[in-house]
């Protein structure tokens, strides 16, 4: 019993540890993750769309999602083709195509009220020099940013609200897409981490207990 005592400080620290772990994972965002992609990948793009500036060619993506992360951003669904998208805007001297693929997401994903749109591609003729946000701007605004210039609507999509977080509970009603690669998804590392610690620290608890008791006999 006086083992248990000694130890009960240690494990409600523990326990403490364990719960904060789990909340580290607890949200996300709702936001428009933005994408490039090259042959039938898609990759997460590390710059924003207005610092873009894509070739004759180029194939963008853009989708509205709900996640922690651009490991957890929903990737924009469908097939994704230049040549189809843009097979009826012809090549033309001092502009380039960009072709767009704008995926407005899930119900699961869009804010309370709100319905999303489908799924839509569209080829942007724009300048030489424009940008991903010039091209998005050409051919599917209106567009709205917030006053640190985060991509917060694509056609008025949505109507308002702009990188909210979401708790982990919100975000668990989105079901996997099928066939999709952002249906696939590891294990939570916070609770067997967490777990980890408390068995830990119960048994150095335990054992500076015993260590004490047996100096003291």
């Amino acid at each position: 019993m006086t083992a248990v005592r000694r130890a009960a400080p240690v494990l409600v620290a523990a326990l403490l540890l364990l719960a904060c772990a789990g909340r580290a994972g607890a949200t996300g965002y709702r936001y428009w993750s933005f994408w490039e992609r090259t042959g039938d990948h898609w990759t997460y793009a590390t710059q924003g769309p207005a610092s873009v500036r894509p070739e004759d060619g180029a194939v963008q993506g853009f989708r509205f999602t709900v996640g922690a992360d651009s490991a957890d951003a929903g990737r924009p669904r469908g097939t994704a083709d230049f040549g189809t998208i843009c097979a009826d805007t012809p090549a033309k001297s001092g502009s380039k195509r960009v072709a767009l693929v704008l995926d407005f997401g899930t119900p699961a994903d869009a804010p309370s009220g709100e319905t999303p749109p489908e799924r839509r591609t569209v080829c942007a003729r724009v300048p030489s020099d424009a940008s991903t946000a010039d091209a998005l701007a050409a051919v599917a605004g209106p567009l709205r940013y917030d006053t640190n210039a985060l991509l917060c609507a694509i056609a008025g999509y949505p109507h308002k609200g702009c990188g909210e977080q979401i708790s982990a509970d919100r975000k668990s009603t989105a079901a996997p897409e099928s066939g999709s690669p952002e249906s696939d998804s590891g294990p939570s590392l916070g609770l067997p981490i967490g777990v980890g610690v408390v068995a830990l620290l119960a048994g150095a608890a335990i054992w500076q207990s015993r260590r004490r008791r047996n100096a003291s006999g």
